[in-house]
Order: C-alpha cells, then sequence, then structure tokens
C-alpha cells in the first residue's frame, strides 16, 4: 500500500471507511462497522458480492464491487472491495429524458435479468409473490396494532393486499431496495450519464421487482421514463401492476419506521413516524384512497400527496429515511442475515495489512476514517455548492431539441458530485 485517504459521501455515518491506494495504482475501499446491525450488513453484502460469479457479472451491463476479503478488527468486521469510479446522484434530482433516467431503467431491468442460480447457491433469500404478500399483510396489520396510523391509510392498504391482480407477478433477482445513490454514473458525450456501476448489494435475494423502483416516489420527474426504460429492457412478462406495487411500497417505509419505533418503545420514533403518516393521510383526495383504482385512473399514491399538505405538516417527510437512528434489519422483512461480532470502531484499520488483506507497506499511512460515509462506500463527497462541474462534463445549453435538453439537463445534475478518482 502507498497511500490512502477518507471516504466519505456525506452519509448517515455508519461505517468507519477509508480508501488505500496499492502500488499498482489500483484502489481498494475499506469499511468497519460500528455495532451489530452495520457488521450484519457487512456480512450480507460479503456474501452477495461472493455470488456473483464472473459469468454473473458478465451479464450484467455495468460493475458491482469485486470483493477482496473481510477481516475482524478488534473481534468486529471489515469489508475489503474494489473501488469503482462514477457520480452519484439523488433522487429528486434525477432529470427527465434520455441519459441518466433511461440508464438506470435498463440497469435495473438487467438486475432483475440475472439467473435465480445466483441467489439460490448462495443461499440467500427467495421469496415468491404469496411470501411478498403475506409480509405486507403483517406490516399493514402490525402498523395499524400501534394505533397511530390514520383510518384511510390503512383501509387503503389492507384493500391493496387484497386485490390478487396486484400480486401476480414474477419473482427476480433484487437487490431488495435500491436507491438512486446506489448508481454510479460516467458522462458520455453522445448519450448522456450512463449507469457504470451499482452498489448496495447487501439485499440481493429473489423477491418482489417493485421493491427495486419504489425509490421513483422520489424521483418525480424521471419516474415516468425509468419505469418506460424498464420495461422496454426487460426480458420478463409485462407486470400490469408493477408501478403501483413500487408507490404502495414505498409508502409502506413510513409504516416501518412506526413498527420500528413501537418494537424498540422509542416515543420519538413513533411520534415522528406517525406525524408523516398523518401528513400523507391528510394529502390524499377521496378519489386517491384506493390503491387498486390507480392501475387504471393514474391515482396519485400518498408521496405525492405530500406536495399537497402545508409546509408545516410536510416539512419532516424524508422518504430515503436517512437516519442513524434507522435500523434497515429491524425492519426488514426478511429473515435476518447471521449475526457477526460487534466492531471497535475505532481499532486503527492498520490491521488490515497484517490480516493480509492489504499489500503490507507503509501502514501509519493508513488511518480510519470517521467522517461520515455512504451506505455504500464506493462514492466521494458531496461537494459544497459553487465547486463547479467535474471535468469532462459540459455546461447545459438551451437547444430546439427537447431530447437534448433533457440530457444536458441530466449532465447538470450529476455535475453536483465529484469523481471519486479526481481526489
Amino acid at each position: 500500500m502507498v497511500g490512502a485517504r477518507s471516504l466519505t459521501a456525506g452519509g448517515d455515518g455508519r461505517f468507519d471507511s477509508a480508501v488505500a491506494t496499492l502500488a499498482d495504482g489500483s484502489e481498494l475501499a475499506i469499511r468497519v462497522a460500528d455495532d451489530d446491525e452495520t457488521a450484519r450488513e457487512l456480512a450480507a453484502e460479503s456474501i452477495a458480492l461472493r455470488a456473483l460469479t464472473a459469468g454473473a457479472r458478465a451479464i450484467l451491463p455495468f460493475q458491482a464491487p469485486e470483493f477482496f476479503g473481510e477481516t475482524l478488527l478488534s473481534e468486529g468486521r471489515a469489508l475489503v472491495t474494489g473501488l469503482l469510479p462514477g457520480f452519484q446522484i439523488e433522487a429528486a434530482h434525477v432529470p427527465a429524458g434520455r441519459g441518466a433516467a433511461e440508464s438506470m431503467g435498463a440497469a435495473i431491468a438487467a438486475l432483475h435479468a440475472l439467473p435465480a442460480s445466483v441467489v439460490r447457491g448462495a443461499g440467500l433469500t427467495a421469496r415468491g409473490s404469496d411470501e411478498v404478500r403475506e409480509d405486507i399483510r403483517r406490516l399493514v396489520d402490525r402498523a395499524a396494532a400501534t394505533g397511530r396510523v390514520p383510518a384511510r391509510l390503512t383501509v387503503r392498504w389492507r384493500e391493496a393486499v387484497e386485490d390478487d391482480d396486484l400480486w401476480r407477478f414474477e419473482s427476480a433477482v433484487t437487490l431488495g431496495g435500491i436507491e438512486s445513490t446506489s448508481f454510479l454514473f460516467e458522462d458520455d458525450p453522445e448519450l448522456g450519464p450512463q449507469v457504470v456501476g451499482v452498489v448496495n448489494w447487501h439485499g440481493l435475494s429473489i423477491g418482489d421487482p417493485a421493491v427495486d423502483l419504489a425509490w421513483l416516489s422520489s424521483a418525480p420527474a424521471a419516474a415516468d421514463d425509468v419505469h418506460a426504460a424498464y420495461a422496454a429492457a426487460s426480458n420478463r412478462a409485462p407486470d400490469p401492476a408493477l408501478t403501483v406495487r413500487a408507490r404502495m411500497l414505498a409508502e409502506l417505509d413510513f409504516a416501518r419506521w412506526l413498527v420500528h419505533g413501537d418494537t424498540l418503545h422509542r416515543t420519538d420514533i413513533v411520534d415522528d413516524a406517525a406525524g408523516l403518516l398523518e401528513s400523507l393521510s391528510e394529502g390524499l383526495r377521496e378519489r386517491d384512497l384506493s390503491v387498486i383504482a390507480a392501475r387504471g385512473d393514474g391515482v396519485d399514491s400518498a408521496l405525492d400527496a405530500l406536495g399537497r399538505v402545508p409546509a408545516t405538516s410536510a416539512a419532516a417527510a424524508d422518504t430515503s429515511m436517512q437516519t442513524d437512528a434507522y435500523n434497515p434489519e429491524d425492519l426488514s422483512l426478511l429473515p435476518e442475515t447471521p449475526e457477526a461480532p460487534t466492531i471497535d470502531a475505532t481499532e486503527d484499520l492498520s490491521e488490515l495489512g497484517e490480516s493480509g488483506l492489504i499489500p503490507s507497506g507503509d501502514r501509519d499511512a493508513f488511518a480510519p476514517s470517521t467522517s461520515e460515509s455512504a451506505d455504500a462506500a464506493e462514492l466521494t463527497a458531496n461537494p459544497e455548492p459553487g465547486d463547479g462541474p467535474p471535468a469532462g462534463v459540459s455546461q447545459p445549453l438551451e437547444s430546439d431539441d427537447p431530447a437534448e435538453d433533457a440530457q444536458r439537463a441530466a449532465r447538470a445534475a450529476l455535475q453536483r458530485w465529484t469523481n471519486s478518482s479526481s481526489e
């Protein structure tokens, strides 16, 4: 190892992260878990990345991090993967049109086309439509039992659960909930921003394809184009209810948050979730109450309704659930990944050299970073406003071609982020 630097993307600080530069110029991302939950997440990611054989990776039109190894640091877990270059973009900033939106839809379709043997061979979770439906039913019942879910939302969700047509889907390989920041982009002069990498593989499983499209409720400008590109690139039978389920799953994240707080007896979390649910309910118009009707009438989702409620009640709504108190493992309806030991995040990461995962060398240059990191630590920090675009990304110019304008808008959105290889 010839150098090291911190790795951060202004995230929630759930991992201690750093980048190690090797003598050949290649770079490794090292993440160290801060607690039991993040240790389990790293364990799940380790299994998932090793399940991606050379054959599976060859099917994908983008890169996934390469697994280099894992070790224990002070009785904790550290995961070492290859560092993927590229840009990251928040959901609300994904523009419509060709470029980023279309590339994201095609990337999700390619992921869902992976053979089921990739998941089954690794012993990962596989759930059919009936199991997914039953899990959603239990979630709705548990949330309603707290007494903090508005009745109109409970009715809305229970009607959807009982609609047989909504749950006639073919299971697929999924990441268990892609986020916009799971994608890494590079700019193509002709096509605009293109997905070149995908991170956050700890949720790899077989389940409802809609789970990887639920994030689109936070990307109103790009949602239609991502869905259209997904449908065009998919080799699966058409799923008329896919969009409706995806929107419903996004709404149910608030119910998961409520159940999480109730399970931990955390009144602050319960009150926060109840406030979000009340905002969703207040924003619903009478014709929006039925999720089922949305299949034919284009009825708004409850998340869309947040734009119609008073700012005072909706201001706290964050559909990404990015908070240090949020524990995805506690909210998940999937079986838990086997526990890994708790990690002392203050331990010197130079121990990785002694473990054999990093070549020996100048280990003093390699120290842990306790700055906030993204859940997937392959990305770099969000620059301050005014830092300017990354190298190679041109400024958007207006033209008479709407398609070209959309492509330039996609490039402009990426100017908010820096390329990890430029640090």
